[in-house]
């Protein structure tokens, strides 16, 4: 019998269906497996994994799915042209629940350690578990019969994981969808890449900017070369949001309220700005916790103002760090 957690804090709405729309997104992989070059298993406890990138080959495919399963089915991801002539392809993403959708679901803000096993989990099975102030302070918690999450992660989920999570998320373990692929795969990629407008959101909760005034979004950043690790991977996809990153977002507020936190919110605010990201890592000894938390952000972002059309542009990209980064 799975205990169910309560989290006395925090409001739970049963409205969202953030869960149950990333269920239906993942049933067309499950569906189709071999159009994703997926591979789908059944833990020992029921849980569905879906392999897009850990053991199986995964590919582009799989990561626009993933990021949309991140999204939690409120927003689109697709590829358009990339400005660099070497690498055909950028991740455009966009969504008109941008704080729904980007920090109640593809934000990833739970680790999930099991033994020999770590993830970093996105989707909106973190609005079920409710385990991040960041979920309280927003009133993102959401009560649901099925729970589904995507994770970062160079291994399969072992059973005990998954047990976890299920009752974590108060649901049945086979009630349970994981999409897992190891950053250094191509899907791994492509669904980090498709984490612009969520870098940006990120950023403006960090500057205590109300993200219910923010309307929409949308976001570009070029797809890196396929990287040699997963160091090298976490490296050059942030690079590609913190140099080559674009958003665009339309916020409800006065135009001097957006001047003001718009001059903090590029990339390049960041005193750490400059310096490849495997680098910075590296010298941090792999603790995100010593990385300035200013610095994840969007090389470039416009502020529309609904109000009256108004654009207000902060910070530029630069091919000359992205081509350091991804080694061009």
């Amino acid at each position: 019998m799975l205990k169910q957690h309560r989290f006395n804090l925090q409001r739970r709405s049963p409205h969202l269906n953030l869960n149950q729309r990333a269920w239906a997104v993942a049933q067309a992989i499950i569906d189709q497996p071999e159009q994703f070059q997926a591979a789908v298993h059944e833990s020992d406890c029921g849980a569905q994994i879906v392999d897009l990138g850990v053991e199986a080959i995964g590919g582009q495919a799989a990561g626009l799915k993933m990021a949309e399963v991140c999204l939690a089915g409120l927003g689109e991801a697709r590829f358009v042209p990339g400005s660099l002539a070497e690498l055909p392809d950028a991740v455009q993403v966009t969504t008109n629940q941008p704080m729904i959708a980007c920090m109640a679901s593809q934000y990833a803000g739970w680790r999930i350690v099991e033994g020999d096993f770590f993830a970093m989990a996105s989707g909106p099975m973190r609005a079920s578990a409710g385990k991040e102030p960041l979920i309280a302070e927003l009133e993102l918690a959401e009560t649901a019969d099925v729970a589904v999450g995507v994770m970062e992660t160079a291994q399969l989920p072992p059973d005990q994981a998954c047990l976890k999570i299920a009752e974590q998320c108060g649901v049945a373990p086979n009630q349970l969808r994981l999409l897992v692929a190891r950053t250094a795969s191509v899907a791994g990629h492509v669904q980090i890449v498709a984490r612009s407008v969520e870098t940006a959101l990120h950023k403006l909760h960090e500057l205590h900017f109300d993200l219910r005034k923010i309307k929409r979004g949308a976001g570009v950043a070029p797809l890196p070369p396929l990287s040699k690790n997963d160091v090298q991977g976490i490296g050059r996809t942030n690079d590609a949001i913190l140099f080559g990153g674009q958003v665009t977002l339309w916020v409800d507020a006065e135009d001097d309220e957006i001047a003001q936190v718009g001059k903090q919110l590029p990339s390049s605010s960041s005193p750490a700005y400059g310096t490849p990201f495997e680098k910075i890592l590296r010298d941090a000894k792999f603790d995100f916790y010593q990385i300035d938390p200013m610095l994840f952000s969007p090389a470039q972002v416009t502020l529309i103002n609904v109000r009256n059309n108004a654009a207000q542009t902060f910070g530029e990209t630069s091919e000359k760090l992205l081509r350091e980064s991804f080694e061009l």
